[in-house]
């Protein structure tokens, strides 16, 4: 099989994306060709078309945004970001869920379906490994110490799990983009007392899970073979409420610790995850790390410049170079 070295890297994103905006930038100064796109401009300023059988054993055709044309079997990389829902705001609300399901799984089924193209991370591989249930159990799998943790829509059994663990999170399953004032928000780690658990904990699926005594976070970036890890010293329980507060410091990952990284992203078949971790005490000790979560198309470009860790660089290698 013959993979495409000199063809395009293929971002799909919003506009709005400066980790994208890097990594673009250092294609650029490598002279790589990049076709950028947001899924959730179709069919306003995006158009595909793809054919497959007869003489054609896989997808061929293109898509096409304003300024750019990307053949289908030429594009080396795909680099999936954070791309807008399909919207149809010209058509009324039930031809409009029809509309974006045959875009959602027109477009999207030939997007994720590139002959010879390496995903960063693939589509349908990012949406297994967001299921949280899925990442606890894979971690504890794989050989991380995972946190105990419950999910429930029943109060009693939340009660007696926070009576049995003493100091207990809580903390969203999924959050789909909340806004206040057309500005998204962040919904924070909270510790939570039996007392404060109410009926209305039955109106849906809940995570909680006992708090660790951490002296530190971790941010661990795996980019393809290589491996980044940031401490975050912060006082804070949920390190992502104020940036401000944060030292960032450049350490090495225990043996086991990368072991383990790269058994979880095979599991999911990625080959790009921001991993959380809470440190409890030395950072070589085997049981000082405690595995917090995974997410598949995490952001870390902010930690690069504190630090001088080359992921830009390590990011655009692994797009540059492609499946080959």
């Amino acid at each position: 099989m013959t993979f495409p070295t000199d063809g395009p890297v293929a971002v799909v994103t919003n506009l709005q994306d400066p980790t994208a905006d890097l990594v673009i930038a250092e294609l650029h100064d490598r002279d790589v060709p990049v076709v950028r796109f947001d899924a959730g401009d179709f069919p306003a300023t995006l158009s595909c078309t793809a054919r497959i059988g007869g003489s054609a054993q896989e997808w061929e055709g293109s898509v096409r945004t304003p300024t750019r044309l990307a053949g289908l079997g030429a594009i080396r990389s795909l680099y999936y970001r954070r791309p807008a829902a399909f919207a149809f705001p010209h058509l009324d609300p039930q031809d409009a869920r029809v509309a974006a399901a045959q875009a959602r799984y027109g477009l999207g089924g030939v997007l994720v379906s590139l002959p010879r193209c390496l995903y960063v991370n693939h589509p349908n591989r990012i949406g297994d490994a967001e299921y949280k249930p899925s990442g606890l159990a894979a971690a504890a799998a794989c050989g991380f110490q995972v946190p105990s943790t419950l999910l429930t829509n029943e109060p009693d059994a939340a009660r007696q799990f926070i009576k049995a663990h003493g100091r207990v999170i809580h903390k969203p399953i999924s959050m789909p983009t909340y806004l206040v004032d057309g500005i998204a928000q962040t919904v924070p780690v909270t510790e939570v007392a039996a007392e404060e658990i109410g009926d209305s904990v039955a109106g849906t699926m809940h995570l909680f899970q006992q708090r660790i005594d951490k002296i530190a976070d971790v941010r661990i970036t795996v980019i393809g073979d290589r491996v980044f890890a940031v401490r975050i010293d912060c006082d804070l329980l949920d390190w992502r409420v104020d940036y401000s507060t944060h030292t960032y410091t450049a350490i090495p990952v225990p043996e086991h610790v990368e072991h383990a990284l790269f058994a979880y992203l095979g599991h999911f078949g990625l080959v790009f995850g921001a991993f959380d971790f809470a440190l409890t005490g030395p950072e070589r000790a085997a049981d000082s790390w405690v595995w917090i979560e995974c997410n598949p198309s995490g952001q870390w470009a902010w930690m690069e410049p504190p630090t001088g860790l080359p992921m830009t660089a390590a990011l655009a290698d692994l797009l540059q170079r492609g499946a080959a």
